[in-house]
């Protein structure tokens, strides 16, 4: 099965500079078989969508509304996401949890919303140090996982991907061990057995990241139970991401 690795760009570049970007990256991934997504500023959807539209490349948002519409200054809905091309929104990164106050609940209420448009959902969840040094990172990702899937009918997982990424791991050069990464997705895997069926736990991809580097971005896609990367920083540069899709 092909493996999937996603660029999120966070709040960097502009548009003239992604177009330039992908000058340099669209070259070096002709034959690559990877399933490739960038998640992009909203601001580069309309460079995305004429750039990409000739590719099996998909891009999506990085963050979409709880709120259908209406008077929600600032916020982009489901509906403007999908008509500008995209296929799939982050939802529930570690960084809108902490900085912007996102709730569990607004996080289920943003899936809904992206399924009711067929938006592919990549699901951020992950846990802290200390939950990690006091053995408690399942007890974190299933309380994120049971509100987050709450209401959610089995066939609609199919639009769903969870992207495990440790709090402490990102932008720190610190990661978890092989190992840890394996059991935690079996443990992922264990929450979705529970909440729905076997069979959707193990259809359901499981990303890993945090800290993601061209140098260890291997070891990492090797791991039983992981179904691709979500990269952050390393993206930002065409030639090592290019490298690590490949």
């Amino acid at each position: 099965m092909k493996k999937f690795v996603v660029g999120n760009f966070k709040m960097n570049t502009t548009p003239s500079q992604f177009s330039s970007y992908l000058d340099e990256f669209l070259p070096r991934i002709k034959d690559c078989k990877t399933n490739i997504i960038f998640c992009l500023p909203a601001t580069h959807f309309h460079v995305a969508s004429l750039r990409l539209s000739a590719t099996n490349i998909k891009f999506g948002a990085q963050n979409i509304s709880s709120e259908k519409c209406g008077a929600c200054t600032g916020e982009i809905s489901n509906e403007m996401v999908k008509d500008c091309g995209a296929d799939y929104t982050l939802i529930g990164h570690s960084e809108t949890r902490r900085k912007f106050k996102e709730t569990p609940e607004s996080i289920n209420q943003k899936i809904i919303r992206a399924l009711e448009v067929n938006l592919k959902v990549i699901l951020c969840i992950g846990e802290t140090k200390y939950e990690r040094t006091t053995k408690k990172t399942k007890l974190s990702l299933k309380r994120q996982l049971d509100t987050a899937l709450k209401g959610l009918y089995e066939n609609e997982l199919r639009n769903i991907m969870i992207a495990y990424e440790p709090i402490w791991a990102i932008g720190t050069g610190k990661t978890p061990t092989p190992k840890e990464i394996e059991d935690t997705v079996k443990d992922i895997k264990d929450i979705i057995t529970d909440n729905f069926t076997v069979r959707a736990a193990e259809k359901m991809n499981v990303l890993y990241g945090g800290s993601i580097t061209e140098s260890n971005c291997s070891q990492f896609s090797k791991i039983k139970g992981v179904s691709g990367l979500l990269v952050g920083g390393a993206c930002l540069n065409a030639k090592s991401f290019a490298n690590i899709c490949k």
